[in-house]
């Protein structure tokens, strides 16, 4: 009796196949396939089935499943991956399945898919096989029977490299530069570009309509770093200072007077920049703490999102937590949405007195309820998957206008935020934009390891923010 199941035959550069004459009844194959959501959008894709009860999660969540799941026949194909791949192999022609789907699959399951010899017609060359898909729970998904024609003679065939594909939901960068397009640039003072990575950046976000540079930086090195990277500066205003700390400065004065209506990163420091922004000097202090948003946008969830603070404020109090609230508030207004939904993040979503996350979460919802946090809709404490899972919430029995369907999410502090958002950035492909708000201007903030698009994206952001700024000072 031959079994292929074991993982060297599986992970093998070269199939192999068995003939006809090589495979008994008893025979097996399998292998193991965990479900994601990139495969149930790429099936969507190909097949052209665009049943919402596999694509939106709210329109889901009111299914008789509760959730997302996978098209039947994603898992019916994998039968036929083993069939062709493993048992009898290269060479097999089908000649028919059977199916009955018994279990749904969802995100992050893991199928066993396994066939089984249970009949051989030697005149025919003809095999009869029972096929059955079973989760990581052992509850039986699909299951049937397959009719193949063997192959008769033995086949050796290198594994084809695959193109590698990416399921996007559309070039998400040049849709905002789309949105944006009927605003007018602005002036931005660009604090010490003095890298091809961020110099490269503001000449791009000009390029695109989105600022009007002021580079502020030592003029010597700027052009030097132009000439190395065959950059341009032809028409773009450079403010000569003698180093990094004198650039920061130099742009926080220039924001403070009006010269400037946003200022943006360059190769210096975070801390760097950030004090000039807040010195008492500058002049760009407001009523509200400094904070940081990110604006992300993943396959995995059906409308942007807003993550705060992820890169300013270490470990907030109660009363900074209020402001990082009101500035992700208003941003979200800004990019049109009219009452976000604002879930406060802890471990688990019920309040705590060990620990202080849930309480603060808690007090930051009071703080809405009587009116001295407006304009949105506040729950916490919220687990991430209570607030960004409609399954989730009904599993835990969270009856919410913000559970599942949040449009901000407040983590606990920096750290939690930070490893947050670069997780959907590098796991989840997510897209992301950058922006400090509560100083007079918004300063884009960006990561050395940021893309040329976060970059724009988090240009044009500013771009919104500071026409917004022009009617409604801060």
């Amino acid at each position: 009796m031959t079994d292929t199941s074991d993982a060297s035959f599986h992970e093998l550069r070269v199939l192999h196949n068995l003939t006809f004459d090589e495979i008994a009844v008893g025979d097996s194959a399998s292998m193991e396939r965990r479900l994601t959501t990139e495969d149930i959008q790429l099936f969507a894709v190909m097949s052209g089935d665009v049943n919402p009860q596999h694509l939106d999660p709210e329109f889901a969540a009111a299914s008789r499943f509760h959730g997302v799941i996978a098209h039947g026949m994603w898992g019916a194909s994998l039968i036929s991956a083993v069939l062709g791949t493993r048992l009898p192999g290269p060479g097999t022609v089908y000649l028919g399945q059977t199916l009955r789907f018994l279990h749904p699959v969802r995100v992050g399951d893991t199928l066993t898919i396994s066939v089984t010899v249970t009949a051989r017609d030697p005149e025919k060359k003809q095999l009869s096989l029972q096929c059955s898909c079973v989760n990581q729970d052992g509850k039986i998904a699909i299951e049937g029977n397959a009719e193949v024609i063997a192959p008769s003679e033995k086949i050796t065939y290198t594994r084809m490299t695959l193109p590698e594909v990416r399921v996007s939901s559309g070039d998400k960068v040049q849709r905002l530069l789309e949105h944006v397009k009927p605003l007018s640039a602005i002036r931005v003072a660009v604090v010490h570009p003095c890298d091809e990575l961020s110099l490269s950046a503001a000449l791009d976000a000009h390029q695109a309509g989105l600022i009007e540079p002021l580079l502020v930086a030592p003029r010597a090195k700027l052009e030097a770093v132009a000439s190395d990277a065959g950059l341009d500066l032809a028409g773009i205003t450079i403010e000569d200072v003698p180093h990094s700390h004198a650039a920061a400065a130099r742009a926080a004065e220039m924001a403070s007077k009006g010269e400037v209506e946003a200022i943006m990163k360059g190769s210096l420091h975070t801390d760097e920049m950030m004090e000039a922004v807040v010195a008492t000097a500058a002049g760009l202090r407001t009523k509200r703490r400094i904070s940081h948003c990110y604006l992300m946008q993943t396959a995995a969830y059906p409308r942007p999102f807003i993550i705060t603070d992820a890169a300013i404020n270490i470990s907030p109090t109660l009363d900074e937590k209020a402001d990082i609230v009101r500035n992700a508030i208003d941003l979200a207004h800004v990019i049109g949405v009219a009452c976000p939904r604002v879930a406060i993040l802890a471990a688990v979503e019920t309040v705590n007195p060990h620990m202080p996350a849930t309480l603060d979460a808690a007090i930051l919802c009071k703080m809405a309820e009587r009116g001295q946090i407006t304009g949105a809709l506040l729950d916490g404490p919220l687990a991430f998957d209570n607030a960004i899972s409609v399954a989730a919430a009904k599993i835990k029995g969270i009856v919410s206008e913000v559970a599942g369907r949040a449009d901000i999410l407040v983590v606990p502090d920096l750290e939690s935020g930070n490893m947050l958002a670069k997780q959907l950035e590098y796991l989840g492909d997510a897209a992301s934009a950058g922006i400090v708000l509560g100083a007079k201007v918004p300063v884009i903030l960006t990561s050395r390891a940021d893309s040329r698009e976060t970059r724009l994206a988090s240009c044009a952001i500013a771009l919104m923010l500071a026409h917004h700024y022009r009617s409604h000072p801060q």
